[in-house]
């Protein structure tokens, strides 16, 4: 018989190998994660395919190894082997990667359906990372095996589940906040690595190597009723998690950072939840009763937390207000919303989790089967309740569900005792009168014009009192309004006319419509158009309707994709590529800013064939620009920089580049501007050469000596998807003052856009263009917004007198009154459900 392993120095040292193990875990599914992501793109089905995959593997390894381990008498080398296993699956991945991610891609196709994505997604994934999750699996059973003590005595999981899981939240927030922003997702997995050879070597260090071989019982008829409920916890767990971070990416930032914070809280209150259990209830008196209160407790738990995602937009305003601004405060501020939201739920699920692991035990199942059954009913979590639930019933509804479940897992005994009684006439009073978990901001006098929950985001469009529609994302990304077609038109039309005959363009980023319907104008031109929200093409059509009329719409090809994975698998070449000005800030956006992203890009232009990527300065700070830019001139090193308006409020900086060096004749720009057979380039502000080429505001090498020194943004190196949050977090300067360094620090000369041979008097022409341009730029960071008309003439009548100075004759500089346009009333806003 062998010692009891209850206390003592290889006690704590078995603790602290589970933490070690959980840190690395969490480590190894945020990399794998970020890298699958990359390559089979950030549609709902693959993001959700990769988190079942993962839970899948575990349960696997569980199911295959759970059993083994529980009848060897030397569990310590099972868990060696598997530590050993997962590190070296872990250096294998770092070569395999690749070539399978781009078998994957091809299998997938350009625009798959649905159900196939999220088929080979699954597959490949699961099988890619199956080494790996299987090992990780049999890690828990395996110590907790080794750590047993002798059949007499009540067997707990809760120690090792808990100091396993506390080991995730650290590796959580070191994997995000500090690993892959200064490591890198390679250097990130190889730390990984190293941690599993060291677990390996200390498990045999302070484990027992021997501690007989168990007395194996047959499962009980109560330990299938366990089991049962350890299915459906998994899956009404990890469905609660889904649903919280959807509901919460729309008062969130929704960077990488909020959803570490909000993993991180996830876990932290599973691990004290476990910790409570084995101090205070493992005694194993009451199981039964003990068992249904706690589904009671969880179903209780889970109505507060549903609370807090209604008061969460209160709490954020509340909170920011008392701390302040800066990224300390912001982050702080979501780590309380998902605090108020998973505290309790996660609490109670340790707690179950702990103890129906100990009844199924006590029943004569292994642990491995327990932690098999769980993780796979977490597997099909992600499906059921993001894919079909979300979209189906609203995320209330959902939740409501979940906690119906709980309540339905309670034996019969229980479902007339207050501990369900109560938490079910709470959740049928919210089901009868509570309002939609949706938020959507209302202007004073306007109205939802129409509401989508997806799966992935909820798309709203609103519309204000003077008849300005604005389409949002989760409420808090603006992706454009019926105010914006002058700018929406440049950004499609800029591009186009200095292809000088092009038949088929890519649009990268739909948004409303209106830059690629305005494209798809031109009779002459096919538009493909690829937005990754399913939802955003359907509210889009309430923004093209007017330019529809022209006959965009037969040539305008809407395609939901993933922008990034579409551009690797296409096989079509294009003559002009747009990019839309992504969010930087926004999960996933800052892949599209990759030297990767790049080259993909270039690779599909067609001869001749022009790129053009839109960079959203008011929503950039320059050190996050730089790298951005110093990623694109790495592929395109003869790239230039355009504005796509004078705008102070929202200033959209370009970069173009292409197959081959660029260089505009200005008689054939004069013919593309004059000869459009589509939209009016006169209606967007370009009447001419010069004011299509006078848009320009940097050469390469202007650019190369502006990014000089800038980390490269690589997908090994996310440097944009690290430093974009601090500014939406916390901006430290206004756009206006960030767009007049950048063109203090650019500069641009004829000769670096015109070919050689031109006119010596459009060159001068040209110069005095940008010249005047700048100046009517700097003149406008004086003016102060005021409602007072004699006011605001007074401050911009000297500045703008002296900008036609230095103009040329003909062509004309655009003044937009909008770009120092005060707003018309003060901008009061009420909180309104959707229709």
């Amino acid at each position: 018989m062998p010692r009891p392993f209850t206390e003592g120095w290889r006690w704590r040292a078995s603790l602290v190998l589970m933490a070690a193990s959980g840190f690395a875990g969490l480590g190894y599914q945020i990399v794998w994660t970020q890298q699958a992501a990359l390559w089979l793109g950030h549609e709902s089905a693959a993001v959700l395919a990769v988190v079942a995959a993962f839970f899948g593997g575990l349960a696997a390894g569980a199911f295959a190894f759970g059993p083994r381990i529980e009848r060897s008498a030397r569990p310590a080398y099972w868990y060696a082997a598997c530590e050993g296993l997962v590190g070296l699956w872990g250096l294998v991945l770092l070569v395999l990667m690749a070539p399978f991610s781009a078998w994957v891609l091809g299998t997938i196709g350009e625009a798959p359906a649905p159900g196939w994505q999220w088929l080979v997604a699954f597959a490949s994934i699961f099988v890619l990372l199956l080494p790996a999750t299987a090992a990780m699996g049999a890690t828990l059973p395996a110590i907790e095996r080794a750590t047993a003590l002798h059949r007499g005595v009540r067997r707990s999981i809760a120690p090792h589940y808990a100091s396993n899981t506390i080991g995730a939240v650290v590796g959580v927030l070191a994997t995000a906040f500090w690993l892959i922003p200064e490591l890198g997702l390679a250097r990130t997995t190889m730390l990984c690595v190293a941690l599993n050879p060291l677990c390996a070597a200390a498990s045999l260090a302070c484990l027992p190597h021997d501690v007989g071989t168990a007395r194996t019982l047959p499962p009980a008829y109560g330990a299938r009723d366990v089991l049962v409920r350890l299915l459906f916890t998994g899956l009404l767990g990890i469905g609660y998690e889904v649903l919280v971070v959807r509901v919460l990416s729309e008062v969130t930032e929704d960077t990488v950072y909020t959803f570490a914070m909000l993993l991180a809280v996830y876990l932290a209150g599973s691990a004290i939840g476990a910790a409570v259990y084995q101090r205070w209830c493992a005694d194993g008196s009451r199981a039964e009763r003990l068992g249904d209160r706690l589904l009671g407790w969880l179903a209780a738990a889970c109505l507060i937390g549903m609370g807090g995602l209604w008061a969460a937009e209160w709490i954020k305003t509340f909170l920011l207000k008392e701390w302040g601004t800066g990224m300390t405060a912001a982050v702080a501020a979501e780590a309380t919303l998902a605090v108020a939201a998973f505290a309790l739920p996660t609490l109670v699920m340790g707690a179950l989790f702990s103890h129906l692991s100990a009844r199924a035990m006590a029943a004569g199942a292994n642990f491995g089967q327990a932690l098999g059954f769980n993780t796979l009913g977490a597997s099909a979590a992600p499906l059921l309740f993001g894919v079909v639930l979300t979209p189906l019933l609203g995320p209330k509804s959902a939740l409501l569900l979940i906690v119906a479940g709980y309540l339905a897992l309670t034996a019969r005994a229980a479902w007339l005792k207050p501990t369900v009684l109560v938490p079910a006439g709470v959740a049928l009073a919210l089901a009868a009168s509570a309002s939609p978990l949706a938020f959507v901001d209302v202007p004073e006098g306007g109205h939802v014009v129409s509401y989508e929950d997806g799966v992935m985001a909820a798309v709203s469009v609103v519309e204000d009192d003077e008849h300005v529609a604005r389409l949002r994302i989760d409420n808090r990304q603006q992706e454009g309004s019926s105010a914006t077609r002058f700018v929406d038109g440049r950004q499609a039309l800029l591009p186009l006319l200095l292809h000088p005959a092009p038949r088929r363009a890519l649009f990268l980023g739909l948004g409303t419509g209106v830059a690629a319907s305005t494209a798809a104008a031109d009779p002459h031109v096919e538009i493909d158009a690829v937005e990754l929200l399913p939802e955003v093409i359907t509210a889009s059509r309430h923004f093209t309707g007017a330019v529809a009329d022209h006959g965009a719409a037969p040539r305008l090809h809407p395609i939901a994709a993933d922008a990034r994975r579409y551009v690797r698998a296409t096989t079509r070449r294009y003559d002009v590529i747009v990019a839309d000005n992504f969010h930087p800030a926004r999960s996933g956006s800052g892949a599209l800013y990759t030297v990767e992203h790049f080259q993909a890009v270039k690779d599909s232009l067609a001869a001749g064939g022009l790129f053009c990527q839109w960079l959203p300065l008011h929503q950039l700070d320059l050190d996050t620009l730089r790298s951005s830019v110093q990623s694109f001139v790495a592929i395109y090193p003869d790239g230039r920089a355009i504005l796509a308006s004078n705008s102070l409020e929202t200033p959209v900086l370009g970069l173009v580049g292409g197959r081959t060096a660029l260089r505009f004749d200005p008689a054939v720009v004069r013919d593309r501007v004059n000869a459009s057979t589509g939209p009016r380039p006169a209606d967007f502000g370009i009447d001419d050469a010069f004011a299509l080429l006078g848009s320009f505001v940097a050469g390469p090498d202007a650019l190369v000596r502006f990014a000089a020194g800038a980390p490269l943004n690589s997908d090994d190196r996310p440097v944009v998807a690290d430093r974009a949050p601090r500014i939406t977090y916390a901006p430290e300067s206004l756009p206006r003052e960030r767009l007049t360094a950048l063109l203090n620090a650019l500069s641009i000369v004829p000769d670096d856009v015109v070919v050689p041979g031109t006119s010596p008097d459009f060159a001068r022409r040209l110069a005095a263009y940008w010249s005047a341009r700048d100046l009517f730029i700097a003149a406008g960071q004086s003016v102060r917004p005021s409602t007072n008309v004699v006011e605001m003439l007074a401050q911009v009548r000297a500045p703008l007198l002296t900008v036609p100075r230095p103009a040329p004759i003909s062509g004309r500089l655009t003044i937009r009154w909008s770009a120092w346009r005060p707003r018309s009333r003060a901008s009061t806003r009420r909180r309104r459900r959707p229709c």
